[in-house]
């Protein structure tokens, strides 16, 4: 049922996302500060169950759209992604009734809230992905096949577009990257808007929710001196990967993605032993000694060892002692259909899905 978030739930919903981001979606921290200004000046923010939406009801779903490294050096104003539902609801001649994630992850999961801000609308507990994807076609909704156009696209000089039809959903994707690449690698979208029926049947419900909570339990763990990344495995029912220090990091920004690799050293009982992560926007595959141990679309999570946050594709430092953690992924995204849009092969590795929790 609805619920009025609290202060505490969005300090507890920037280190939850920033977890199940699996090193993307942009580091929450600069979104994080300007909801809690929003808040003290009187902004309020209700937290609505998917069920509670009519069939009928219009749902914006809103995300940044770029690279993460880029959203570390510019800072995104709440106007903009409201400016990109008002869009929308101008080309569709008709107002929306809730605005909802296109993906849980980092700094994303603050998106409709940022807009709900000052277009005074309720905010769905739910998203399109249950963590972050690096492409605008790796949804639930495309797994749906559900329509992928239109799509309103602003940037902070004024530039303000509509994509009104494509064929495809990689299509959509590829026209909105161009647009977003020469806008600098960074945009607020209006993604294709979905009734009612359609994020009841097809969203990952309740991820705001689950965010919020995980951000709580690492918030506990760490007022009890217990260990974060232990509280975060049990609380998801995941599994620690590994442990060790990242000893090499490299990353490059093209075609509007952060990709790269890193390179963790193991420590303790896993010394003498490297582990490779590969990333285009998020951590996309882990190799232990060269052999695959975890592929997406299950959740691969760099954590630091000692607060429990996540460590991200943008963020990652040499020297720092991580444990790295993985979740199994939401059924819709394990399905065959699901594959095709999130797998290791969608993503251009010439590999099988791994589940690190088999």
């Amino acid at each position: 049922m609805s619920r009025a978030l609290t202060i505490t739930d969005i300090d507890d919903l920037a280190v939850g996302a920033w977890v199940i981001g699996t090193g993307g979606g942009g580091s929450p921290y600069l979104n994080h500060l300007n909801v809690q200004r929003l808040m003290a000046d009187g902004r309020t923010f209700d937290l609505i169950d998917p069920t509670e939406l009519a069939d009928d009801a219009q749902v914006a779903v809103v995300s940044t759209m770029g690279a993460p490294v880029v959203m570390q050096e510019r800072l995104q104003d709440s106007r903009d992604v409201a400016r990109a539902v008002e869009i929308m609801a101008d080309h569709l001649g008709s107002p929306f009734d809730a605005v909802m994630a296109t993906e849980i992850g980092g700094s994303n999961a603050f998106q409709p809230l940022m807009a709900a801000a000052h277009l005074d609308l309720p905010v769905v507990d739910a998203d399109a992905m249950g963590r972050a994807y690096p492409e605008a076609q790796m949804t639930s909704f495309a797994i749906a096949g559900l329509q992928p156009w239109p799509l309103s696209l602003v940037d902070p000089r004024g530039i303000e577009a509509v994509i009104s039809h494509v064929p495809t959903w990689k299509w959509m994707e590829r026209a909105s990257r161009v647009l977003t690449v020469e806008t600098g690698s960074m945009a607020a979208t209006c993604k294709a808007p979905r009734t009612g029926v359609e994020v009841k049947r097809w969203s990952v419900a309740n991820s705001m929710s689950l965010a919020i909570e995980l951000g709580a339990t690492v918030r506990r763990a760490r007022a009890e001196h217990r260990d974060p990344v232990d509280a975060i495995v049990d609380e998801t029912g995941g599994r620690r990967l590994f442990a060790g220090k990242i000893i090499d990091i490299e990353r490059r920004t093209t075609g509007g993605f952060l990709r790269g690799r890193a390179v963790v050293g193991g420590l303790d009982a896993w010394a003498g032993r490297e582990v490779e992560l590969e990333f285009q926007n998020e951590w996309l595959v882990a190799r232990l000694d060269r052999q695959p141990i975890a592929t997406v679309p299950h959740l691969i999570c760099l954590l630091d060892v000692e607060s429990g946050e996540a460590i991200g594709t943008e963020t990652a430092r040499y020297g720092q002692r991580a444990a790295l953690i993985a979740m199994t992924a939401p059924e819709l995204f394990r399905s065959e259909a699901g594959l095709a849009y999130v797998g290791p092969r969608a993503m251009g590795y010439d590999l099988d899905p791994v589940d690190p929790l088999a």
